[in-house]
């Protein structure tokens, strides 16, 4: 399997203020409000969103991915890797040729969930992969683009993670652990996946 991000956030959504008026509670000091300053902030609030993200799946801000399988991991529905999933862009199949062929709308359809969104098949079973080759799909996922739309418990490991990566700029490795409090709030969103295709392939 080979999942790749094709659009990051956008710089605006990014709670900037939120994340500076966070500093400031916590230490009784505001960064300076500046240009330089305000990209490092949105520097560790990218860090801490990748870290929430990575450990739970859910993808905070709504962007695009491609993802590439070797196979399917059911041919009666794929599991997509993120969630929460909003639409399937396309589907295409690579043959061992490199020849790309777009798979139908018609045949397949996305089953959302807020845990485990399925690409299912229209009929019985989804297209089969060519042997050699492989699918891509293109989906987005996420819970909005504003930063308003992220759920509280999401949005507050964020503020808590991105605060801490503020405090140790001087980070020298040693502090891998996630803050208790930060995998306390994400542990109700965490899920089991389970994405690869058949045979170890993907």
């Amino acid at each position: 399997m080979l999942l790749v991000e094709e659009t990051a956030p956008a710089q605006a959504s990014l709670p900037v203020a939120a994340l500076r008026g966070h500093l400031r509670m916590g230490s009784g000091f505001e960064p300076v409000e500046d240009a330089t300053e305000d990209a490092a902030l949105a520097g560790f609030l990218r860090a801490a969103i990748a870290t929430v993200e990575a450990r739970t799946g859910k993808v905070l801000l709504t962007r695009v991915f491609r993802l590439r399988l070797e196979d399917w991991r059911n041919p009666c529905g794929q599991p997509l890797p993120l969630a929460p999933a909003l639409s399937v862009e396309s589907v295409e199949m690579t043959d061992h040729a490199g020849i790309v062929t777009e798979v139908p709308a018609g045949l397949w359809r996305l089953v959302p969930d807020n845990q485990r969104p399925i690409l299912a098949p229209a009929g019985s079973s989804l297209p089969a992969v060519p042997m050699g080759g492989f699918v891509t799909v293109r989906f987005a996922a996420g819970f909005g683009t504003s930063w308003d739309r992220v759920p509280g418990d999401l949005a507050q490991a964020v503020m808590m993670l991105a605060a801490r990566y503020y405090e140790d700029r001087g980070f020298d490795g040693t502090q891998l652990a996630l803050p208790h409090g930060v995998g306390a709030l994400i542990e109700r969103w965490r899920a089991v996946r389970t994405l690869a295709g058949r045979g170890g392939r993907a």
